[in-house]
């Protein structure tokens, strides 16, 4: 499923709205390592790929930015170790 995600660097957040229930990722900027800090799925939208969708629209910004993907959040550890490619 496609999630309408937005980027908010002040906050240094990724997150969408899914019924009404507000999801995000939270990261910190390291060096050139973007790190992935927690990733918030409120449990009535669990199970719907809102996690993942999120977590990578933020790996693929970092991407894009020459960074360094990280994670400090298990979610996101997880998600790194499926996706090896971006290590």
């Amino acid at each position: 499923m496609d999630y309408k995600i937005i980027h908010q660097p002040e906050q240094k957040l990724f997150k969408t709205e899914v019924d009404g229930r507000t999801a995000f990722v939270q990261y910190r900027l390291l060096g050139d390592s973007f790190d992935i800090i927690h990733t918030i799925v409120p449990r009535p939208i669990e199970g719907r790929g809102v996690a993942a969708a999120l977590v990578k629209a933020a790996y693929d910004y970092a991407l894009a930015n020459g960074m360094k993907p990280k994670a400090t959040c298990s979610y996101a550890m997880r998600w790194l170790e499926r996706h090896p490619e971006l290590g």
